[in-house]
Parts: structure tokens; C-alpha cells; sequence
């Protein structure tokens, strides 16, 4: 097959790609090489030369339709995510462009036979809790009042009764709090709505946190990973936030493009939505201490930091039975996908000052906050 992967310049866009050439198939890619996840805005080096390059932005008409004639099967996967208030472009570009696509897709009577976009974790928000009575409970932000004292949990409401306990998430809850999290929900449920009307068949793919090798160093949405790494890198100790007891759901990038490559094949993902996860509930000092380990500091023991991330989810998790009920699987663990990020991160000989750069932003906009301030 000819597939387009939009964003497929970058980290899991070129993975898959990579994948998807030793198939067989005939690739071409559409992205913006934007700032700061490309510097200097080059097409990057690890890239196949056999790879067909469009530079472009998805919400151009005419781009995206030269990107999509001729083509057997998209994989959507540019976005806009980082911690910046351009709440119109979260919507801009995850949201519109994936309208347009199935727009010119109609108008044009392109002869596409799948469409699959990339979704989030995000769309979840804080996920499912359990109150002491088994009542479920899908929370909200916490309040930046309880965390200035240091109070981290999900406080129960008044029709509740505490404590309340996360839950393994699936396919049915989507309580986003914010503006990435809310375009991924209307991007997914545009995609499977529009691609039911006119007979698209069409997946969603809500990845959790994915880690591995060519995963931006500058980009200060790209999370856990990145930040322990370049701080071990750096000989520094890495921030904690919060009391480093909140759970996140860590997956590896080949068991992503695994589960890209399955719903591409299998007609049973067809109109359908799936969590794409690790599986297991890692804690950040877990994660750190892990990623301690890899970079040879095997007495680290995380350390709370005093500070917190304002909008920050306490817990998550997402269920991956319906996925596994494909015949697909997570098969890597994080020693894994660090060591891989490790390796690809020091081939890329990182600039000493990113860390410090990103923290400046995140401080200036006021994500990053001090308890007791």
C-alpha cells in the first residue's frame, strides 16, 4: 500500500514509518518541521531515504490534498501539545485538519480504505475512581488551593465519601481538563463519526505516555523521560514533583507502532477507539529511579522537590483488554525504553542549558508553582 502518515517526521510518525517500509509498503510524509520539536526546521536525518516528503501544514487545503492523492491508507499523527495557552491551535490543528482530511476524502472521492488518528491519554482526564461505597467518581482539576498544601490525592466532593481509589481506565470514560485533551476527544469522535457516514473505515488510538528514542529534547510537553534524562545526563539530581507517589502509565514506542501496525490489518478495529498502554502502574519516583539506574546512578533515591505542575493528573491508567482482545500486547518494560532514549539522547549530544530553558518557560507561564507560596 502508498500510506501517508502525517507528523511523520517525528517521534512515533518515523517509527512507524520505519515499520511499515520493512513491510513492504510505500511511504510518504506530510509535516511542518516545526519549531521546537524540529530545530532549525530540517527534515531529520533518521528518516529512509525512500521516504516520499511533503513540508506542509495539515490545515492547508491544497497541501493536504496533494498529500493525500494517491494513497491507500493515512495514519493522522500531527499535533499541536506543549504547555502553551494557544488554546485555539489545540483545536486548529488536531481538530480541523482531521475534518479536512475526511472532507477532501469525500469531495474528492479519494479511494481511501483507512484512516487512523492519533489520539490521547489525555482524553481521560484524571480517569475512573472508586469512593469508599464502590461509587464512581470521574474528578476534576484539584484544586491549586490544596496543592499550594501540599495536599496531592483527589479530594472526595460532598456526595462522596473518601478515600477515593483510581481505577484502570477504558475506552468508555472522557473527562479532558484540558484544551489538548479536549481537541483529542472531538478529534477522535470527528474521525469515527464522519468515518461511519461515509463508509471511512477509521480507528482512534489514545497512546499514553510513550517513551523511547526520538522523542523531542526540546519539547517541554514530552514529559518524564526526557526531563530524568537530560538531568542524569547533566550530572544533576532531577525535579520531583509533587511527593513522586503519582502513578502514570509508561508505554514503549515499538509496542505503539505494534498496535498502529494491528489496526491497520485488522477490519476488527474498524469504527473503533483504543487505549494504547503499558499495562502496569509506574510511580514518577519509580520511573526516576529507573531512569537512574540506566544512566549508571544505582544509589538514587527520588526526592520530593517541594514543587507541582498546575493541571498535572494525580493518577492514571488506562485499560488495554480491548486492544489485547486483537491479539496485541505490550512486550517491553521502561528499563527498555530508557535505555533506548539513553542511547539515541547522547548519539544527539544534548545542549547543556535545554532543562533550564524549559523551566523558565513552564515558571513564566505559571505551570510550574511552590507549596506554600
Amino acid at each position: 500500500m502508498k500510506i501517508l502518515i502525517t507528523g511523520g517526521a517525528g517521534f512515533i510518525g518515523s517509527h512507524t514509518a520505519d515499520a511499515l517500509l520493512r513491510l513492504g509498503h510505500d511511504i510518504r510524509v506530510l509535516d511542518i518541521l516545526q519549531e521546537p520539536v524540529h530545530r532549525g526546521g530540517q527534515w531529520p536525518g533518521y528518516l529512509d531515504p525512500t521516504i516520499e516528503k511533503i513540508r506542509g501544514d495539515v490545515r492547508d487545503e491544497e497541501t493536504l490534498l496533494s498529500a493525500l492523492r494517491g494513497v491507500d491508507a493515512v495514519y493522522h499523527l500531527a499535533a499541536f501539545q506543549d504547555y502553551l495557552p494557544e488554546f485555539s491551535k489545540f483545536f486548529s490543528t488536531n481538530v480541523t485538519s482531521t475534518a479536512l482530511i475526511y472532507e477532501l476524502i469525500v469531495r474528492e472521492k479519494l479511494p481511501i480504505r483507512k484512516v487512523i488518528v492519533a489520539s490521547s491519554q489525555a482524553a481521560l482526564g484524571e480517569g475512573l475512581y472508586l469512593d469508599a461505597k464502590g461509587k464512581r467518581v470521574l474528578p476534576g482539576l484539584r484544586r491549586d488551593e490544596d496543592l499550594k498544601r501540599g495536599i496531592w490525592e483527589i479530594q472526595p466532593g460532598p456526595a462522596e465519601q473518601g478515600p477515593l481509589r483510581y481505577q484502570a481506565t477504558d475506552e468508555t470514560i472522557a473527562n479532558p481538563q484540558n484544551c489538548y485533551g479536549m481537541s483529542k476527544i472531538s478529534q477522535e469522535r470527528a474521525a469515527l463519526n464522519l468515518g461511519k457516514m461515509y463508509d471511512i473505515p477509521s480507528v482512534a488510538m489514545r497512546y499514553s505516555i510513550v517513551q523511547g528514542p526520538r522523542q523531542s529534547l526540546y519539547n517541554a510537553y514530552s514529559g518524564a523521560c526526557r526531563i530524568f534524562s537530560l538531568s542524569f545526563h547533566a550530572g544533576r539530581e532531577p525535579v520531583i514533583y509533587e511527593d513522586g507517589q503519582q502513578v502514570r502509565d509508561f508505554v514503549n514506542y515499538l509496542d505503539v507502532v505494534d498496535a498502529n501496525l494491528k489496526v491497520l490489518e485488522d477490519d476488527r478495529a474498524n469504527y473503533q477507539m483504543f487505549n494504547v498502554g503499558g499495562g502496569k502502574p509506574i510511580t514518577v519516583a519509580e520511573f526516576a529511579q529507573t531512569v537512574g539506574e540506566v544512566f549508571g546512578h544505582t544509589g538514587f533515591s527520588a526526592r520530593a522537590s517541594g514543587k507541582y505542575r498546575f493541571g498535572d493528573t494525580r493518577h492514571i491508567l488506562s485499560d488495554i483488554s480491548k486492544l489485547k482482545g486483537l491479539g496485541w500486547a505490550p512486550k517491553r518494560d521502561t528499563h527498555e525504553s530508557v535505555s533506548a532514549y539513553r542511547d539515541w539522547m547522547e548519539s544527539a549530544a544534548p545542549a547543556q542549558e535545554i532543562l533550564e530553558q524549559s523551566d523558565k518557560m513552564m515558571k513564566a507561564l505559571g505551570v510550574v508553582r511552590a507549596v506554600g507560596t
